[in-house]
C-alpha cells in the first residue's frame, strides 16, 4: 500500500520550487548512493519507477546511521514531476556508465532483453543499447510511446561475449588440443537505417557521438564484429616419431541491437496579431509535443503547453546474467541508465506570472485518448485520466512581448529554438479590429420576445457576416469562425449583419461575440458584449392580463370574507333595540 509524507511534504513545498518541479505523488526510500554528477537532492528526484513506501526519518536513522536532507526525504515520499525536462538524467547515466563491466573470455554478461547471437566458438554475443541521450520518451497514447532523440547526442552501448573452446581428445597414438590466440571486438557501428554514421574501434562499453540530418525518424543500430582466433595442435605418433601440425581457425560474427527512434527536430512557427487596447496576440505551432515558450528576454513571462516531466531508471538493466559454458548465474546491476519521460498533465496548459502574466486563449492539436496506461502502476503522476488535447499549438494574448527574445523550448533538453515567423523584425502582420454589437427587443407578447441582434465594424460600421466565419475550417480542422450567444443560444449573423433570437423566459440578457480565431479569421476582431431585458409587464396587454390574472386571485378570498361577514351577522349579537324588549 502506497504512504504519503504528509507533514514533509508541507515542509519541503516551497524546496520543490527551486528545483523547477511540479506535481507530488508516492516513491521508495533511498540510502545514500554515489553521487554519480549529481548533487544528493538531485540524485533523490531520479527513481520515480520505485515502489512505494515512506519511511519517516527516526526509523531512516536508525536503520542507515544518517540523516536526510528535506529534499531527500520528500522524494522517498512522493514522486517528483518537473516543468522542464531535467538533465540529471543524462549526468547520472553518463557517470553510472562506467560501473558496467564486460565478463572475462569465458563468461558473457548480457541483460535479459539482449538479443544473443552464436557461432562456433563465439557464444552468447551481443550488443546491446545502454543508453540514448539526450532523449525523452513521449507517452502520447495508449501503443504509441516515441522516444525523441535529439539530432546531435551520444549512444552509449554494452558488448559482450564468450569464446567457446572445443573440447581435445586425445587417443594412443593421436591428440587433438585446442587453444585461444587471440579474441576482440575489432570495431563498433551506429547506423541510422542503412547508413553507417559513427564507426569506433572496439571496446565493451562503446559510446557514440552521433549527428542526425533533418530527418523525421529513423531506425538506429548498433553493431559490433567479434573477431575469435584459435589454435588447433594434432600430434600424430608414427613409430617412434612424433608429426605436430598446428592449423588456426577463426571466427567473425557481427552482433546488433536495433531502436527506433523519433529525430526531435525542433521547427516552431509564430504568428502574432495586434489588440486596439495595446496588447499583443502569440500563437506558436510545432508539430510535435514541445513544453512552451517564453515572451521576454529576463524569462519571466512564459508559457507552458500540457507536458510534464519525470525521471525513472530503465529497469531492464537491474539484473544482469552472467553465462560460462556451465552455468548461467544472475546478478545484480552496477549500471542503470535513466530516462526523461513526457506526458499530458492535468494540470494543463499554463502561464506565468499568474496573475498579471499571458493569457491563454486557446490550443490546438488533434485530440487523443488518455495514456494513462503507458505509465507502470510504481509511477503515480497527475497524467490526464481522459481525452487531452495535446498543444502542438499555443495561443495567448500579453501586455508584453519581446520579439527577438521569443524562444521555444522543446521536451528533450537541451532542445531550444527561435520561431520562424516574418514579423519577429517587422512587427504584427494582422490587426485585431473593434466590433459593435447591439441587440434590442422588436417585437414582444405575454409568452415571447424576438430580440433583434446586430454586429458590425466598429471603425466603418459595416456588417460582420459571420455565416461566412462558419465555413472556414479551424486549426483542428472543424467548423471554424466566430459566433454570438444569448439565453443558453448560439446563432451567426446573416450578411447583414443580424440575427434574430425567439426568448420566453422574462429577464436580463447578455449578447456575447465570441470571435474566430485571428488566426484563420480575416478580417479579426475583438469580444463584444451588449445587455437587453425583457419582462410581459413591458406591454399593455401585459398589465392588463396580470391585473385579470391578479383578479382571479383573489375571488376565492372576496367569497370568503362575503360568506364570513354574513354568517357573524345571522349568529352574532344584535344591537341594543333587539337583545332588550
Amino acid at each position: 500500500m502506497r504512504t504519503k509524507a504528509w507533514p514533509v511534504v508541507f515542509v519541503c513545498l516551497l524546496l520543490t520550487s527551486g528545483l523547477g518541479l511540479t506535481g507530488l505523488v508516492t516513491a521508495t526510500p533511498h540510502p545514500k548512493t554515489e553521487s554519480n554528477g549529481l548533487t544528493e537532492n538531485e540524485t533523490a528526484t531520479l527513481w520515480s519507477r520505485d515502489a512505494d513506501e515512506y519511511v519517516n526519518e527516526t526509523v531512516y536513522r536508525q536503520r542507515y546511521g544518517e540523516s536526510r536532507t528535506p529534499i531527500q526525504q520528500l522524494a522517498n515520499g512522493t514522486d517528483i514531476t518537473f516543468t522542464r525536462p531535467p538533465a540529471t538524467a543524462a549526468t547520472w547515466t553518463r557517470n553510472d556508465f562506467g560501473d558496467l563491466t564486460a565478463g572475462s573470455t569465458q563468461t558473457s554478461v548480457y541483460p535479459d532483453h539482449a538479443s544473443l547471437t552464436s557461432g562456433r566458438f563465439i557464444d552468447d554475443a551481443h550488443a546491446t543499447f545502454f543508453a540514448v541521450h539526450p532523449s525523452t520518451r513521449g507517452h502520447l497514447e495508449a501503443g504509441e510511446t516515441p522516444l525523441y532523440v535529439a539530432p546531435n547526442g551520444s549512444v552509449r552501448g554494452f558488448v559482450d561475449y564468450r569464446v567457446r573452446i572445443p573440447d581435445g581428445h586425445h587417443s594412443n597414438r593421436s591428440s587433438v588440443t585446442w587453444s585461444l590466440v587471440d579474441d576482440e571486438i575489432s570495431e563498433v557501428r551506429l547506423k541510422s537505417d542503412d547508413d553507417v554514421i559513427v564507426r569506433t574501434r572496439g571496446t565493451h562499453t562503446p559510446v557514440l557521438a552521433y549527428h542526425l540530418d533533418e530527418t523525421w525518424s529513423t531506425t538506429l543500430t548498433l553493431e559490433a564484429d567479434i573477431d575469435v582466433r584459435l589454435e588447433k595442435t594434432t600430434t600424430v605418433s608414427v613409430g617412434n616419431r612424433t608429426q605436430t601440425e598446428v592449423a588456426y581457425r577463426t571466427e567473425t560474427i557481427t552482433v546488433a541491437d536495433s531502436l527506433d527512434v523519433e529525430v526531435y527536430n525542433l521547427h516552431a512557427y509564430a504568428y502574432d496579431a495586434a489588440y486596439p487596447n495595446g496588447d499583443t496576440g502569440v500563437a506558436l505551432f510545432q508539430s510535435r509535443p514541445w513544453q512552451g515558450y517564453t515572451l521576454t528576454e529576463d524569462g519571466d513571462s512564459r508559457v507552458r503547453g500540457v507536458w510534464r516531466f519525470y525521471t525513472a531508471r530503465d529497469n531492464r538493466w537491474d539484473r544482469l546474467t552472467q553465462a560460462t559454458a556451465t552455468d548461467e548465474t544472475k546478478i545484480h546491476s552496477e549500471a542503470h541508465p535513466i530516462y526523461v519521460h513526457a506526458y499530458p498533465s492535468r494540470i494543463g496548459p499554463r502561464a506565468d506570472p499568474i496573475r498579471d502574466g499571458p493569457k491563454i486563449l486557446d490550443s490546438w492539436g488533434r485530440e487523443r485518448p488518455s495514456p494513462q496506461t503507458t505509465i507502470p502502476d510504481t509511477v503515480a503522476v497527475e497524467v490526464v485520466d481522459r481525452a487531452y488535447t495535446p498543444t502542438y499549438g499555443l495561443a495567448v494574448r500579453t501586455t508584453e512581448l519581446d520579439r527577438d527574445a521569443l524562444r521555444v523550448s522543446g521536451i528533450v533538453r537541451g532542445s531550444n529554438a527561435t520561431p520562424i515567423t516574418s514579423t519577429v523584425s517587422s512587427g504584427p502582420d494582422r490587426e485585431l479590429r473593434e466590433s459593435r454589437l447591439t441587440a434590442d427587443v422588436v417585437t414582444q407578447t405575454n409568452d415571447q420576445a424576438t430580440v433583434h441582434i446586430e454586429l458590425r465594424d466598429n471603425e466603418t460600421g459595416a456588417p460582420i457576416d459571420l455565416t461566412a466565419d462558419e465555413r472556414q475550417v479551424s486549426l483542428n480542422g472543424e467548423s471554424g469562425g466566430g459566433y454570438i450567444t444569448i439565453a443558453d443560444q448560439r446563432v451567426r449573423t446573416n450578411e447583414s449583419g443580424v440575427a434574430v433570437v425567439s426568448i420566453d423566459q422574462p429577464g436580463v440578457y447578455t449578447a456575447r461575440y465570441h470571435p474566430g480565431t485571428w488566426l484563420v479569421a480575416n478580417p479579426a476582431y475583438v469580444s463584444e458584449t451588449a445587455t437587453v431585458r425583457w419582462h410581459p409587464l413591458g406591454t399593455l396587454d401585459g398589465w392588463v392580463e396580470l391585473l385579470i390574472e391578479v383578479g382571479w386571485q383573489f375571488i376565492p378570498f372576496v367569497v370568503t370574507f362575503y360568506a364570513g361577514k354574513q354568517v357573524l351577522r345571522f349568529f352574532g349579537p344584535r344591537d341594543d333595540s333587539e337583545r332588550y324588549p
